[in-house]
């Protein structure tokens, strides 16, 4: 004992050691214990949400966002008994409580966002005009107005008043043939009162086409509407033309005309085909419609046909092949006629 206090005392000083508890170990008090709690906690709900979004349905994950979107619980709109959420909340009537006991996501029919939002392309639009439905314009995917419904009495629609389109383009071609009938009537009268055209009339030929009314000047043996191979008219093209402007000018319709030739060919040499000639007559009409009143902007085309649409075709060289076409064009197309079986 007396040796190894002597060593101990060496030089007449004392060496005391002192030792701390647990500081071999590092010890740095237990607040990392917090976080990582906090980063556990985390985790598990990170990898509860992908569960959640892999496991529910397109519907289930609308439930899930229309149950959490904002709302005023305690409006008068959403209270219809005086609490909140109307006096009833997801599993007081077991509407959203599945057979364990546990809440399930309610299953909801409506899209999100509604549809009303974002109409699809191609699809039919209505327009409610009346509360409930009462009133409804229904239009295709044309755009085309349908059929007006009206409620009526029991709930039942009222087909009184259904408008069609097939209906409506009906009855305005038929309106407008009626028209097209009417001025050609009138044309047809004012050219045999007429004591200095009466004579005329049987080279004028007036018809209604499913294009039209047509109006043709023709010639015939010895009475021509031009002078022979000259596109420039003589009186009695004058004078008919005169006539007929009134008339189509009040139709208010667009205007095409066309010339024509017969068979007979130019000269060898000429420089100079049927095909300019049916161009220049045509072009001289249209100058004599618009000094007798015709404005310019209803003339929507002029064209030469020369002799590649016959009127007589069995004898090419017939005078009345050479001809003056005027066409008073319809706004609407009449409606098909059904085929026969």
């Amino acid at each position: 004992m007396s040796a190894r206090k002597g060593k101990n005392e060496k030089d007449g000083a004392t060496l005391v050691i002192r030792r701390e508890e647990g500081a071999e170990h590092g010890h740095h008090g237990g607040a990392w214990k917090v976080a990582y709690a906090d980063f556990v906690t985390a985790m598990m709900a990170f990898f509860l949400l992908m569960w959640l979004l892999n496991a529910t349905t397109e519907e289930q994950k609308l439930g899930i966002a229309q149950y959490f979107a904002p709302v005023n619980v305690f409006g008068s709109d959403n209270s219809g008994s005086g609490k909140p959420f109307g006096g009833t909340d997801i599993v007081s009537d077991n509407s959203a409580v599945g057979r364990a006991g546990t809440p399930t996501v309610p299953q909801v029919e409506r899209s999100y966002p509604p549809d009303e939002d974002r109409p699809d392309e191609g699809e039919p639009h209505q327009a409610i005009f009346a509360e409930g439905g009462a009133f409804q314009n229904r239009f295709d995917t044309g755009g085309r107005f349908v059929a007006p419904r009206t409620a009526g009495a029991g709930g039942e629609d009222a087909t009184e008043g259904v408008f069609e389109p097939e209906r409506e383009l009906a009855a305005r071609a038929a309106a407008e043939a009626e028209a097209l009938e009417q001025a050609a009537e009138t044309i047809r009268a004012a050219v045999t009162e007429d004591p200095a055209l009466a004579g005329l009339a049987r080279q004028l030929a007036i018809d209604v086409t499913p294009e039209g009314l047509r109006l043709q000047l023709l010639d015939a043996e010895g009475l021509s509407m031009f002078a022979l191979g000259s596109s420039q008219p003589n009186e009695a093209a004058r004078a008919l033309i005169a006539k007929i402007a009134p008339v189509i000018t009040r139709l208010g319709k667009p205007i095409t005309i066309a010339g024509h030739t017969d068979a007979t060919p130019f000269r060898s040499g000429s420089g100079v085909t049927n095909w300019e000639l049916s161009a220049d007559r045509a072009n001289a009409a249209r100058r004599l419609l618009v000094d007798a009143g015709v404005p310019e902007a209803r003339i929507h085309g002029v064209s030469g046909r020369a002799d590649r649409d016959l009127l007589l075709p069995a004898d090419p060289r017939a005078a009345a092949n050479r001809r003056i076409a005027i066409l008073v064009q319809r706004a609407a197309a009449p409606p098909a006629t059904p085929a026969m079986n």
